[in-house]
């Protein structure tokens, strides 16, 4: 199962700042999480969604114990 870690306002959407996710691909996963946290739905689009530590596409298969962190837009410099 691969462990989604979510940062800023990701995690405020999402309510928790990790879980463990079951499915096969990053698609499947981003689908999956944007209908279980409504909130994400928002800001999930925008969102780098990295996969042990690079920006991949959405057929990518997530291993086991695979490394997901999404990581909204921050402000600043």
């Amino acid at each position: 199962m691969a462990v989604v870690r979510y940062f800023a306002a990701a995690q405020d959407a999402a309510g928790r700042g990790t879980e463990r996710r079951g499915e096969r691909t990053l698609g499947e996963l981003r689908r999956a999480v944007a209908e279980e946290h409504p909130g994400l739905g928002g800001i999930l689009p925008r969102c780098a969604v990295l996969v042990g530590g690079a920006r991949v596409d959405d057929a990518t298969e997530l291993g086991a114990d695979e490394l997901v962190d999404v990581l909204p837009p921050f402000a600043g410099g």
